[in-house]
């Protein structure tokens, strides 16, 4: 069975099961079904912008200037960009995966993209504004300071071992 067939079949038997536990008033598959309908609102009220804004990256923004400032010869620099791109980014993580892919199409090196997509979960900074007004301005800086030099370290570590095993990732 090739994939597309057992992804339509799954999500075939998931509107089965909500339809189904709406019917009989089945408790968690109507919550189970609540919740996917609140995630999916949530996420076709900003993707669409989203996409249309890596769109517009995609035409506006020169290969060039991605290859300069988050390429291979960035050096320091390519991180700098990743996590300043990050921490302004909106949406959390699944729009960072899109813009993660359209920085690769740019020609940015497979380490930054990495640091980027990490630092995204991490250090946006509506949430990190929210974590320090919960837990205290010490503690989010120390978490900053003791999760950004990990993040950095596993994200050259990875993109050095897929770029020695010679990974090409195919975005087409």
């Amino acid at each position: 069975m090739n994939k597309k067939l057992l992804s339509i079949i799954s999500i075939f038997i998931f509107f089965i099961f909500a339809m189904m536990s709406v019917l009989f008033s089945f408790v968690p598959g109507k919550m189970i079904a609540w919740n996917f309908w609140l995630f999916f609102k949530n996420m076709m009220t900003i993707l669409p912008v989203i996409f249309i804004l890596i769109g517009l990256f995609e035409v506006w923004v020169p290969r060039k200037v991605i290859e300069d400032h988050m390429g291979t010869d960035a050096k320091f620099g390519g991180y700098l960009w990743g996590v300043l791109l990050a921490s302004f980014s909106a949406g959390g993580m699944f729009v960072s995966f899109p813009i993660a892919c359209a920085l690769y199409r740019k020609g940015a090196n497979l380490k930054v993209i990495f640091f980027y997509v990490s630092c995204a979960g991490l250090c946006r900074i509506p949430m990190t504004l929210y974590e320090a007004s919960f837990l205290g301005i010490k503690f989010t800086l120390i978490r900053l300071a003791i999760a950004i030099p990990l993040l950095l370290m596993v994200s050259i570590i990875l993109g050095t071992y897929l770029e020695k095993n010679n990974y090409i990732l195919d975005t087409k």
